[in-house]
């Protein structure tokens, strides 16, 4: 005979196939047991006449087949997380590969930029320190004039 745990886990399934099997126990009758094997096989010995041992092993089997689709669920379940868990680990690793490749790409061109800086105060220094001076003054003026209107 299946345990009351068993039953109790799968009793849905097991109800409809408990009606399936023998259509003379009804919805109500099966809600009353609400999945306690002794008083479900006494139910269905007494509505069908069906032998207790035959009931027995009826539910036995179904209740084991209903835990065994659980566990492939569960085992299915398991794939998938897992699964997802390594296409969520190589997508961070080609993400994690891009953003050091970018990061470089921006280096350069930082230093780049730098060195064309550098090379256009060697070739003129007289302009490029008018410049400075001239951008000083604006900023000057208009921090000044910032300052002032408060």
């Amino acid at each position: 005979m299946a345990n009351a745990q068993t039953i109790n886990g799968n009793w849905n399934e097991i109800k409809g196939m408990i009606q399936e099997k023998w259509g003379e126990v009804t919805a109500d009758d099966l809600d009353r047991v609400k999945g306690k094997a002794d008083q479900l096989v006494g139910m269905i010995q007494r509505k069908t006449g069906v032998a207790r041992e035959e009931i027995n092993e009826f539910v036995s089997s179904i209740s084991e087949s209903g835990a065994s689709m659980v566990e492939q669920a569960s085992d299915a379940i398991r794939h998938c997380a897992a699964t997802t868990a390594e296409r969520v680990q190589d997508a961070a690793g080609t993400a994690q590969e891009s953003a050091a490749e970018l990061a470089s790409q921006l280096g350069d061109q930082a230093a780049a930029g730098y060195q064309q800086a550098q090379d256009a105060v060697r070739r003129r220094p007289a302009e490029s320190l008018a410049v400075c001076f001239g951008v000083g003054a604006l900023v000057g003026v208009v921090g000044g004039l910032l300052l002032r209107s408060r």
